[in-house]
């Protein structure tokens, strides 16, 4: 989006107000919203101003921030994001917004931004030499089906040739404007066919009640004439009633589909005699059900059921697969009477915040509370054997070497949080 600026300060008035007329209507809009969302109503309040003024001007926009209880940056920052308003002086008389979007571009929009630039000026924004016109480009303005089109104030004009932009100009410069009819101007209405109507051009497949009467009249033509050909055919509706067929209907002695129980039949016959012609369903067989049919997989095979494929006895077996399928026993903890286990202490008043070290969450602190783990100190006297007799313990196979847990205890017992900063440039998690 291009940056939108406020007009020079020598074009500025230097006050707003709102005419009787819009007081009141900014009144309205002010009480559709709950009481502390007043500033909700700065879009309604700021087109008011742009019907009033013809454009937005920085009092304008002052102005009703203030009425509003808002910061003044607030509604400048609205009015410079919506292209809706227009932050320079436009045409006293007009000012046109000409659709370019593609729609509208395919079907001569550019011609129509030529005659704007002969008739109004070559740029945008900028007002004839009377300043009564002024012209932009805009994006859809929602009537693509009757391309080309423009705006201006609140109508549009669709279906324009360059000729016919050029004579609304006219019109709207000598102060005619009110004279020009809005929407499509080459005679068709709304949005239909250029051509003009190729479809719904009769009621007869639309009003039931015409549905009836022609058949009503057909029926009496039959009946006056029955040996006569009728000519003409009443159309079926898509909703009429159809016939059932009994075509598709398997040959059976089911009381569902049987001639001697349904009706109309042609002859009544007794369900013994039904039973005789009707065909019986095919014995089951589960070794047929469960082949696919010839003609569907253009072989017989098993469609269910244990499928026992040969390995090649070269395929690569990953080491996993050589696993045996019952849980490896995880090896048991090492026990506390072993002569390697960390030397406890007593809880003393004062315990560290183990939770400092990466690695140790509540759940672990509480174990090594346990053990008799309650300071940075015991952690960072801890050597090889002693790691390795935690690292069984918690059942963390490496975890604190990997953590480096003896470094991070002994810059904690040595100047707390800001000696661990110091020391591994970040704090402890």
């Amino acid at each position: 989006m291009s940056v939108r600026r406020l007009a020079e300060a020598s074009v500025q008035p230097a006050s707003f107000a709102f005419n009787r007329a819009n007081a009141a209507a900014a009144k309205q809009w002010i009480k559709k919203y709950p009481k502390g969302r007043e500033p909700s109503a700065i879009i309604p309040l700021l087109m008011l101003a742009q019907e009033q003024e013809g454009w937005v001007t920085k009092a304008a926009i002052e102005t009703i921030s203030d009425m509003l209880g808002m910061p003044r940056i607030r509604g400048l920052e609205v009015a410079t994001f919506y292209t809706q308003y227009q932050l320079n002086p436009v045409g006293t008389r007009a000012h046109i917004q000409v659709c370019g979007t593609t729609p509208c571009m395919l079907r001569g929009s550019e011609a129509l931004m030529d005659v704007c630039r002969s008739k109004i000026h070559h740029d945008q924004f900028h007002t004839n030499d009377k300043g009564t016109l002024s012209w932009e480009e805009v994006e859809c303005l929602g009537a693509c089906v009757n391309a080309p089109m423009v705006m201006v104030f609140k109508d549009t004009f669709e279906d324009l040739t360059p000729e016919r932009l050029a004579e609304i100009i006219d019109l709207y410069d000598a102060g005619k404007g009110a004279s020009v009819t809005p929407g499509p101007q080459n005679g068709r209405t709304g949005s239909e066919p250029a051509s003009g109507l190729t479809s719904l051009k009769s009621e007869k497949a639309i009003l039931k009640s015409t549905r009836d009467r022609e058949a009503r009249e057909a029926a009496k033509a039959a009946k006056a004439a029955p040996d006569a050909i009728i000519a003409t055919v009443a159309p079926v509706a898509a909703d009429a009633p159809v016939a059932p067929s009994k075509a598709s209907k398997p040959k059976t002695d089911a009381p569902e589909t049987s001639p001697a129980l349904k009706s109309p039949s042609p002859v009544k016959v007794a369900p013994a005699v039904e039973k005789a012609a009707s065909v019986s369903a095919p014995l089951h067989s589960a070794a047929n059900a469960n082949k696919a049919d010839p003609e569907v997989e253009q072989v017989s095979q098993q469609r269910s059921g244990p499928k026992n494929k040969a390995e090649p006895a070269s395929a690569f077996k990953s080491p996993e697969v050589k696993v045996p399928a019952a849980k490896a026993a995880k090896p048991a903890k090492p026990s506390l009477e072993d002569k390697n286990r960390p030397a406890g202490i007593d809880r003393p008043a004062l315990v560290d915040d183990l939770k400092l070290i990466s690695g140790v969450g509540p759940k672990i602190e509480g174990i090594l509370h346990t053990l008799g783990i309650f300071t940075f100190a015991q952690v960072a006297s801890w050597k090889k054997a002693e790691r390795a007799w935690v690292d069984g313990y918690l059942s963390f196979q490496g975890r604190i070497d990997r953590d480096d847990w003896v470094k991070q205890a002994k810059a904690l017992a040595k100047g707390g949080v800001a000696e661990y900063i110091r020391v591994f440039g970040k704090k402890p998690v």
